[in-house]
């Protein structure tokens, strides 16, 4: 019998929870809003109070014998193609922990694309894990890295032939996509499974002008954030499974191990909506997503000073191997300032948020929730932006390094420099210290910084710079980056 997608199996057991005036005397504590404060109340609305109920003894029984979430995620897996689903309330940032510790082990080797998001090198670091860097793509005109192609995936399975599988990051922040199929197909030829962190790409499997998805691509698992390019609320996340590389038991199993014991159900719920919404009505909406942002991308275009990047620029050889139009990356150095001075001045005089901002770009993601009234709104401020073009100038350079000199000489393993006995130096004086710690561009969270790497001017140096300009750095014990952690010597 073929599935119901009709159906909305979380939603469907919250409304039966109201319906039926459950009373529990377990937690959450506010009790279905009676406890909560009235000023949050008046904020949140109770029906976020009413929505926040045990997963198991609440919206299921103590023994979940109604399967309401084991329902939902056979839904989901469904209408993606993969074979197994499994819904995370901890964000992608644990999935894809979850994904790596399934596929290899301390003391083991993973491939991993060293565009990878933060969370991977905590996946790296909690493990123990020796990661094997396959670069990625690197435009060093634009300044942006796309994912790495298969043949420096072949290059790095020839070198480290033991390592236990790889890790591809597609799409990127930037809509940029990697060559997925062949790219599994140099895994799988070894017997070695595939991860794809497809964080952004909750939206790919609904529409097929967009670049494919990985599970039609052939990973044998994939995480993806249903809150970014979704309908999900905040730390939705699932993440699918297919073939006979992974063990299911084991994946749920390292879910387990590192996921709450108190999952909020309302996060279930956004994602159980937003499956059916898709299913129902996906193609539509992203089709008019689609639409609005090659709108949008031309009227953008036609604004002085600032061009959107788009397929011919970030596709080709050497390049990506797809592409996703709605997150709109504009480089605006012909207006003569900085991604974060631009990203300021949008929030303080549009109240508009762009999603990524660096030395020389904004990006502003569309989704299927948008449409001609915040597209025109978006249009209006970024005209007034290349308008007030000159009042943003005389921008702190960033000392920006060539791809080479980006990458610096993994000394010791993450997970060793880490935990190790650290001090701070003054980062004039780091220049060869081995770093205990990640420092991260925020957004997109690609750290330029690893625990382990030995440290060179030209990083240190863009960092400073970085800094001077705008860059936010939140996950270094020193923000200001007057000092960096590095690993004591003996």
């Amino acid at each position: 019998m073929g599935s119901n997608h009709d159906e909305a199996p979380v939603l469907d057991a919250l409304a039966r929870y109201r319906d039926a005036d459950e009373l529990g005397f377990t937690p959450p504590g506010h009790k279905q809003a009676r406890g909560a404060d009235p000023r949050a109340r008046a904020v949140l609305g109770d029906a976020v109070f009413h929505g926040d109920v045990l997963a198991n003894g609440g919206l299921d029984d103590r023994l979940a014998r109604s399967r309401v979430l084991e329902r939902a995620e056979q839904l989901m897996a469904d209408a993606v193609h993969a074979e197994h689903t499994f819904f995370s309330t901890c964000g992608s940032s644990l999935s894809v922990k979850a994904a790596m510790l399934t596929v290899t082990c301390p003391g083991s080797r993973l491939l991993v694309g060293r565009d990878a998001h933060k969370s991977v090198v905590a996946g790296l670091i909690l493990s123990g894990v020796e990661p094997v860097w396959v670069e990625p793509r690197w435009d060093a005109g634009r300044h942006i890295a796309h994912p790495p192609s298969p043949a420096a995936f072949e290059e790095a399975f020839t070198r480290c032939p033991d390592a236990d599988g790889a890790l591809v990051t597609s799409p990127t922040p930037y809509g940029s996509a990697a060559a997925l199929q062949d790219i599994a197909d140099v895994c799988h030829r070894r017997g070695k499974p595939l991860i794809v962190d497809e964080a952004w790409g909750a939206h790919l499997p609904f529409h097929d002008a967009l670049p494919a998805w990985a599970m039609d691509a052939g990973a044998d698992v994939c995480v993806t954030s249903i809150h970014k390019m979704g309908s999900g609320l905040e730390q939705g996340s699932v993440f699918h499974l297919q073939g006979d590389l992974i063990d299911p038991a084991e994946l749920a199993s390292r879910a387990d191990l590192l996921g709450t014991t108190s999952p909020n159900v309302l996060l279930y719920a956004g994602i159980d909506a937003w499956r059916r919404q898709m299913v129902q009505h996906g193609r539509e909406l992203i089709g008019h997503a689609l639409d609005l942002a090659g709108r949008v991308r031309a009227d953008i275009e036609s604004i002085d000073g600032i061009h959107v990047n788009d397929a011919a620029d970030f596709c080709g050889p050497g390049l990506a191997a797809d592409f996703d139009p709605l997150p709109v990356v504009m480089d605006i150095h012909d207006l003569g300032t900085s991604g974060y001075r631009a990203a300021d001045r949008l929030r303080k005089h549009h109240h508009i948020d762009t999603h990524l901002f660096d030395h020389r770009r904004i990006s502003a993601q569309l989704t299927h929730a948008d449409n001609a009234e915040t597209a025109q709104r978006l249009l209006t401020a970024l005209r007034e932006l290349a308008a007030h073009a000159a009042d943003l100038r005389d921008v702190p350079h960033v000392a920006v390094p060539s791809p080479a000199d980006l990458r610096m000489e993994q000394a010791q393993l993450p997970r060793d420099a880490y935990f190790t006995g650290h001090e701070e130096v003054p980062t004039d004086e780091a220049v060869g210290r081995i770093a205990a710690e990640m420092i991260t561009p925020y957004p997109p969270g690609i750290p330029v910084v690893l625990p382990g790497e030995r440290l060179t001017r030209p990083v240190l140096d863009y960092l400073t710079t970085g800094v001077a300009a705008g860059m936010f750095l939140p996950d270094a014990a020193d923000q200001r980056l007057k000092t960096v952690r590095v690993v004591r010597r003996r």
